[in-house]
């Protein structure tokens, strides 16, 4: 029981520490699991990041769940998710109670000007730690541009009316993060068994 309580307490912590929503727990999920539990590498908290992406639900959430479910099983994954969405429920249960009330103040406004600058520093960082783990090599860096690419043309185009229904249906497909996901992991182990094969 003292690692399901463990796990709940950490991720509660890193719960109620983050704004932001999963990306910019990243920083805090490094220092949490990585550097002072040992509980995950940095390789393997951005895989659970990588996996939590593309799979249904918040990616914190996921990644909680991928940690607790790594360290104790099934009831591990339930501690650690629990943990980690304990503080935002409360929090948002308090805040839905009162914040009617004050949104109209130009305070409050400006309140939450200054968080959404400080929540985009932190993803910011995030994106950096996990470009320098994870960008290590010419394929890499190939994979992370096509990658970008796509996903800001995806973000940013908008495809002419004119075109049919089955061209946008590809475009959307091949733009979604799933995919992209899905194919970056493909090519990646493609590479390594290529790789592997010259060596042998």
């Amino acid at each position: 029981m003292t690692i399901m309580a463990d796990l709940f307490l950490t991720f509660a912590k890193i719960g109620v520490m983050t704004f932001g929503g999963g990306y910019a727990m990243l920083p805090i999920m490094q220092r949490e699991l990585v550097e002072n539990k040992g509980w995950a590498t940095e390789d393997q908290l951005a895989d659970y990041y990588a996996v939590g992406q593309c799979t249904p639900g918040i990616i914190a959430v996921n990644t909680a769940t991928f940690v607790g479910s790594s360290e104790a099983g099934v009831l591990g994954g339930i501690c650690a998710t629990l943990g980690v969405v304990f503080p935002s429920l409360v929090i948002i249960i308090i805040i839905a109670a009162f914040l009617r009330s004050f949104m109209h103040l130009e305070v409050v406004a400006h309140a939450f000007n200054g968080v959404r600058a400080g929540v985009t520093a932190l993803i910011l960082s995030s994106v950096i730690r996990l470009f320098r783990g994870a960008v290590k090599d010419t394929p890499t860096r190939v994979l992370y541009v096509v990658v970008l690419l796509l996903a800001a043309l995806g973000n940013f185009v908008t495809l002419p009316a004119s075109l049919s229904g089955g061209v946008k249906m590809l475009w959307d497909v091949i733009t979604s993060p799933v995919f992209l996901v899905i194919a970056a992991g493909a090519a990646g182990f493609l590479i390594r068994n290529r790789k592997g094969g010259n060596k042998a």
